[in-house]
């Protein structure tokens, strides 16, 4: 059985594994991820994703000894801007009124070690998202739910946010922000079994 560590406390990510029948641990990779955007100031979203989702591999591989390690980032790609978590209800409710009837494309980066090994793959997919055209009180409502504040691009696809996204162009996982197809190649990749991680 092999010791599978998701870096992240994500409910999301958590629930997503769950339902796919994977054992794992969840750990806070305690990553500043707004100071490390700021010093090495990635350029799209690809480089946004893979670096954060490096980096809380890495921050906690550091601390296991035989364990496969996987880190995780997402961010919208909107109309040339990277978004992340809105946080401020704010925030939340101008990016919904410019993002609806429109179309973003959601990165989820993912970062994989093999720490008895000291093997690591790094894979960024990408799933286009269309958003419902919702009117102000539809946001407004939305927003209130405080859902949208903590997840990248300010929606959810597997929660109450799932009535707002009309269709997507790709894979569903990458929008909920784990792709397990991608899990899959990466341990391929590594020569394991993504099979072995079914409990």
């Amino acid at each position: 059985m092999i010791d599978f560590v998701l870096a992240s406390t994500s409910p999301a990510r958590k629930k997503l594994l769950s339902e796919a029948g994977i054992k794992f641990r969840d750990l806070a990779p305690g990553v500043d991820e707004d100071q490390m955007v700021a010093e090495l100031a990635p350029q799209t979203p690809s480089e946004l994703t893979e670096l954060l989702a490096k980096a809380k591999a890495d921050a906690i591989a550091a601390t296991e000894t035989t364990a496969l390690v996987l880190g995780c980032d997402s961010a919208l790609f909107f109309e040339g801007q990277i978004l992340g978590k809105p946080l401020a209800s704010s925030v939340a409710i101008e990016r919904w009124k410019s993002m609806r009837g429109k179309s973003g494309s959601l990165f989820s980066g993912h970062h994989l070690i093999d720490v008895q090994n000291n093997r690591a793959i790094s894979l960024v997919t990408s799933t286009e998202v269309f958003f419902a055209d919702l009117s102000d009180r539809e946001i407004e409502i939305y927003v209130a739910t405080e859902e949208p504040l903590q997840v990248a691009g300010g929606f959810t696809i597997d929660g109450l946010g799932g009535a707002f996204v009309e269709r997507i162009n790709g894979d569903y996982h990458t929008v909920v922000g784990l792709s397990l197809v991608g899990l899959r190649k990466m341990m391929g990749e590594l020569g394991l079994d993504y099979q072995s991680l079914w409990r």
